[in-house]
């Protein structure tokens, strides 16, 4: 069993590395080393043992798993582009925490909290759900830097039942940054927008005292939303407020998949699953590229010696 596991487990990090374009640090941050050609058919090689035959098919099979795996997650984002919103807005401004562990070359930890969308309903796997394609983006964008994205998201939750486990799994993580999805469900529930509002207010607070970095993501704009407008509007705008007055960021997911169906002509069925609520693969991927591509931006601004003032954190995508 060990045997197997290790043939697996090698096949994994040369396939990871020859496809995604990986390098794996050691302590001589040398790059990882390429396979070398097969042997000629004549070479004198002793033929495999039927141990050493089996390791070599597992190995080959799992290849097979992670080139399928990286085509298709690759394909996703090929049937329809994800285009960054059109316009101007502020911008996210500095994530200090996750920049100082960046600049310093110290791991990385982001937990995405939420709900369903957190944890990934509508997508085809685990693997194309936004925090694993988030990581993958940062990962690509960092390849020397050890990131690690927590998925804390659990369906059907809202703010009551995520402040009563913010401890368990998102302080006790000790994360440098934690991307906090939250409203929906209590845009469904009719809840009071304003009970929302000071229970994540509280949340906030713990998570900055913690030396946390913190985005909000509001609530998706999709069918089953749009049928509950005026609450849902009421929600977005406290979220925005509650942005403002904490001094974090803050993307808007409303606005952006609002975007895709009015200024870039895309149906619901492009990016919301047959619920009429949740995004599917696509949806899952476009919205983790955009946050990805403005977690490095603003790390991007501190590392430069740019100072983005503190009161500026409400963004919208560029």
């Amino acid at each position: 069993m060990k045997s197997r596991r290790s043939a697996e487990f090698a096949a994994i990090a040369v396939a990871a590395a020859l496809l995604l374009g990986v390098t794996v640090s050691g302590a001589s941050a040398q790059p990882a080393p390429t396979p070398s050609d097969p042997p000629p058919a004549a070479a004198a090689e002793p033929p495999p043992s039927g141990r050493d035959a089996a390791q070599r098919g597992i190995a080959g099979q799992t290849i097979d798993r992670v080139r399928q795996a990286a085509k298709t997650a690759g394909d996703v984002l090929t049937r329809v582009p994800c285009l960054a919103p059109k316009g101007g807005g502020k911008s996210m401004g500095s994530l200090p925490h996750v920049a100082r562990k960046l600049i310093a070359g110290q791991p990385v930890v982001i937990v995405a909290f939420g709900s369903s969308s957190t944890q990934g309903y509508g997508s085809s796997s685990p693997a194309h759900n936004y925090p694993n394609r988030l990581a993958e983006r940062l990962r690509r964008h960092y390849p020397g830097a050890d990131i690690s994205v927590i998925n804390s998201g659990k369906g059907g939750e809202d703010a009551p039942e995520m402040m009563a486990r913010l401890k368990a799994t998102v302080l006790d993580a000790k994360p440098d940054l934690v991307i906090w999805q939250v409203g929906t469900n209590a845009i469904l529930r009719n809840l009071d927008p304003t009970e929302t509002g000071r229970l994540v207010e509280e949340g906030i607070a713990a998570i900055q005292a913690a030396g946390s970095d913190v985005v909000l993501v509001d609530p998706q704009y999709a069918p089953r939303v749009n049928e509950r407008a005026e609450s849902a509007g009421k929600m977005i705008a406290a979220l925005g407020r509650l942005a403002e007055l904490r001094r974090v960021a803050i993307f808007p997911r409303f606005q952006v998949m609002k975007e895709w169906h009015e200024r870039q002509a895309l149906p619901f069925e492009d990016f919301v699953i047959d619920d009429g609520l949740h995004m599917n693969d696509w949806g899952y991927a476009c919205f983790a590229q955009l946050l990805a591509d403005d977690i490095v931006r603003s790390v991007g601004q501190i590392k430069l010696g740019v100072t983005v003032p503190a009161d500026v954190r409400a963004y919208r995508p560029m």
